[in-house]
């Protein structure tokens, strides 16, 4: 098995270090302590091409595959987790889904703005009484005609207070238990509303709030897929979000490794570097094999993804060890920058507190232990 990237992936990889080391990361602290959307990041992937990711160029995109959308996610995330997981929803979960399962008119119609970056996406799902459990939404549409009138409510969606296109999922209720079907929502469509942000641990640059539909009425020209196919479009969708995840985990992971190595070689204590002595050795050993570890997940998962085989399993493993990893080494990060990575101007609180909620969003890592358990013993 060949594990090197080709010479067009490890190009790409550079351009977007040097995007992210120049544009990104002398900002990022900035964008937590402003707790709002960093649209200013988003204006400058737009401008670089990078809202257009995995997007074919007929519809405005900037082509290429998961692959190679892994490879910019994990170096934005390195530079600030919160513009990586704005990438996350707009492409991943909102773009993507409607290039994969949405008709012609669909793609000609939401595509191109999305990959612009005129328009900002989103992905609703989670519910009050479905978060893990996705089958339990409540959220309805009832067919009127030529639209369905939706009711219900989605929390916690990333980009919601900002979102113009929402790839939402509802249960058609003549169809139930097996009605969850997708549809393209527009902000501007009456009975859309949303609630105020909310405020978060970390990922504060990814601002998310409450999605809310009272009586809205979308054209059943925005169904994405068939009535009843949306649970297939969910998890499919989540797959490929699990691999962003993961990417971005390993994106913060990398950066906590090399902000730790840096501090070792010149944080002296008993008149040495600490760097010298074995247990800071050790710690720094451990953290560097645990993200590689994580990475060759991860890159077999997109891969897996790209070549058109079944990438659950593979989607589950990357999120679960990445993440876990990530949470690890941000901990052990605070260790070995002392007292200075417990105060709040060191960049180690911020990777710790994004690093948490990579195990929570987008399937928990117990979800995912069920996910890869379920694939090993069906």
């Amino acid at each position: 098995m060949d594990f090197h990237l080709s010479e067009a992936e490890q190009m790409l990889q550079t351009t977007a270090r040097d995007f992210a080391k120049n544009e990104i990361e002398p900002v990022a602290a900035a964008v937590d302590e402003a707790n709002v959307f960093a649209l200013a990041n988003f204006k400058k992937l737009a401008e670089v091409g990078f809202t257009g990711l995995a997007i074919p160029p007929e519809y405005d995109g900037s082509g290429g595959d998961v692959m190679e959308l892994v490879l910019v996610m994990e170096e934005l995330a390195k530079a600030c987790a919160s513009t990586c997981d704005i990438v996350d929803a707009h492409i991943s979960l909102c773009a993507r889904p409607i290039l994969l399962y949405g008709n012609e008119e669909q793609k000609k119609k939401y595509l191109p703005p999305l990959c612009r970056g005129e328009k900002i996406g989103a992905f609703a799902i989670t519910e009050a009484e479905a978060g893990s459990d996705i089958a339990n939404i409540k959220t309805t549409a009832v067919r009127d005609g030529d639209f369905y009138v939706l009711n219900g409510s989605k929390l916690f969606i990333t980009n919601g207070p900002v979102c113009d296109t929402i790839v939402v999922f509802a249960g058609v209720p003549d169809l139930a238990p097996r009605g969850m079907t997708a549809f393209i929502v527009e902000a501007d469509m009456p009975g859309f509303s949303r609630s105020p942000q909310y405020e978060k641990v970390g990922m504060k640059g990814a601002s998310n709030a409450e999605l809310i539909f009272t009586d809205l009425r979308v054209p059943a020209a925005n169904r994405l897929g068939d009535e009843g196919k949306g649970m297939k479009i969910c998890l499919g969708t989540l797959d490929e979000g699990r691999i962003g995840i993961a990417a971005q985990a390993v994106g913060v992971s990398q950066a906590v490794l090399e902000h730790c190595v840096e501090y070792a070689k010149e944080r002296k204590q008993f008149g040495k570097p600490i760097g010298e002595n074995q247990g800071i050795q050790w710690m720094l050993v451990d953290m560097a094999c645990q993200v590689e570890s994580a990475r060759l997940l991860l890159y077999r998962a997109a891969k897996t993804m790209d070549e058109g085989a079944n990438p659950v399993r593979a989607a589950a493993m990357a999120k679960l060890i990445a993440t876990d990893t990530c949470m690890d080494i941000a901990v052990k990060g605070i260790q070995i920058f002392g007292g200075y990575g417990y105060m709040m101007d060191s960049p180690m609180q911020r990777y710790f507190r994004d690093a948490k909620l990579t195990q929570i969003y987008e399937g928990t890592s117990e979800v995912q232990r069920m996910v890869i358990a379920r694939d090993l013993l069906r």
